[in-house]
């Protein structure tokens, strides 16, 4: 099935190679950065509640995840979302993506427990 499939793709003249779309690998990298933020902080905060943290801090670090982490994935996105449709295929934005990537996911990944370890200092 898969030989005819890859067959009429080859006699229809269509590349079954897909350009990059750097507008959408972005759109995917802020939706799930958000929710692996957003799991990582429940995580941390509710492990930091069992240690007899003061109980403001997990409802400071809640407010802080709504509102500090989405405004900036969402810039993240907006340096995206506005390329044209050439542009977002362009093969040599690569470099600019992977560097909005990681400091995305590094953010996603280190603010959870900066954030709890900045609030545990101050409330302890």
């Amino acid at each position: 099935m898969n030989k005819a499939l890859d067959e009429n793709d080859f006699a229809g003249g269509r590349s079954s190679a897909r350009k990059r779309d750097w507008r959408k690998a972005m759109s995917d990298n802020v939706a799930l950065a958000l929710l692996v933020y957003t799991a990582l902080q429940i995580f941390v905060t509710v492990h930091a509640m069992k240690q007899g943290s003061s109980s403001i801090m997990p409802y400071l670090a809640l407010v802080v995840l709504v509102a500090g982490i989405i405004p900036a994935c969402r810039w993240f996105e907006r340096r995206w979302i506005g390329l044209s449709d050439e542009e977002a295929a362009e093969v040599g934005l690569k470099p600019a993506f992977r560097r909005d990537q990681l400091l995305l996911w590094a953010l996603a990944i280190g603010l959870p427990f900066a954030l709890t370890t900045f609030f545990n200092i101050i409330f302890a």
